[in-house]
């Protein structure tokens, strides 16, 4: 199968895509997840078989190969003394870069550093950007090459401890070698909360960019001296009721923000390996945000 034929979101009943996302999310366990489901699909069998099309296939979704001659990476381990001692990150840049290099930090969603963020950090390596993306489950061993056993892992994260190591990382990011001192932050679902959390504690920080992220403490807003550009799905319910309050505290504060709601996509419409993408809204939803960090970071 190729990823023309992938199954799409409205193959499946909405139902069941809700329980997906409670599942993605540890709001409920996978036994659950295929007893809820079965109503949806024709019984247990065909419960099973939707968790196995809904699961992501990094490697028909890879765009750039870990190899790709254009780009250099590597891996290395940042201090975090305020979190959990260190965090490693896999750091993507131009083989040819022949001048300092505007930085994104990516921040993965919740299960760890997996190949499809990974290959983000490639693709913005690709664009002329030097790309650090942190693994939170760094001290549980790093991504364990398993979706459910790294949301498992994720789940004994200590929070306060992780939110510190992804500060420390951006804090590695703007003295990065090779980089030009300007940050810029990138996330997803659960990377999309870090984003809107890191503009809050991090004052260099120039540009955001949270997909369907949680919002900041609202009383921390007014330390956000970052532009922001906020992509939200619009059948993400979840998500999407934390926003007006969001918006109102950015517009107390004056902040800068432009803000997207992609109508009749799911949660998690820009990853590639799984049907909850479209094409469409996540073609739309990178091309702004490339449009972001190019004005934002190279000036």
């Amino acid at each position: 199968m190729t990823k023309a034929d992938m199954p799409q979101a409205r193959d499946f009943k909405p139902e069941v895509l809700k329980l997906f996302d409670k599942y993605v999310h540890g709001l409920i366990d996978r036994r659950t997840f295929l007893n809820r489901s079965a109503r949806y699909t024709a019984g247990a069998a065909g419960a099973a078989a939707t968790l196995a099309a809904l699961s992501p296939d990094f490697a028909r979704a890879q765009q750039v190969k870990p190899d790709d001659a254009r780009i250099r990476t590597d891996w290395v381990e940042i201090a975090s003394p305020k979190g959990y001692g260190t965090i490693k990150a896999y750091v993507t840049r131009p083989a040819d870069a022949a001048k300092p290099l505007p930085v994104v930090l990516v921040a993965h969603e919740n299960r760890g550093l997996n190949p499809h963020i990974e290959d983000i950090a490639r693709r913005l390596a690709l664009e002329n950007f030097i790309a650090i993306a942190p693994d939170a489950l760094t001290p549980l061993g790093g991504y364990p090459g398993d979706e459910d056993k790294a949301r498992e892992a994720f789940a004994r994260l200590d929070q306060t401890k992780t939110r510190e190591d992804f500060v420390a990382a951006a804090g590695y990011a703007l003295k990065v070698e090779g980089g030009n001192g300007a940050l810029g932050a990138v996330g997803f679902c659960y990377g999309g909360g870090i984003a809107n959390l890191l503009v809050t504690r991090i004052p260099e920080l120039k540009a955001a960019v949270p997909f369907y992220g949680a919002p900041p403490p609202l009383e921390e807003v007014p330390n956000i001296k970052a532009e922001l550009l906020l992509n939200f799905a619009g059948n993400d319910d979840r998500v999407n009721a934390q926003w007006p309050a969001y918006e109102a505290a950015l517009k107390a504060a004056a902040i800068r923000y432009h803000v997207f709601v992609y109508p009749g996509v799911e949660h998690g419409f820009n990853n590639d390996t799984t049907p909850r993408y479209n094409a469409e809204a996540a073609k739309l939803a990178w091309t702004r945000t490339l449009e972001l960090f190019n004005r934002t970071l190279r000036a």
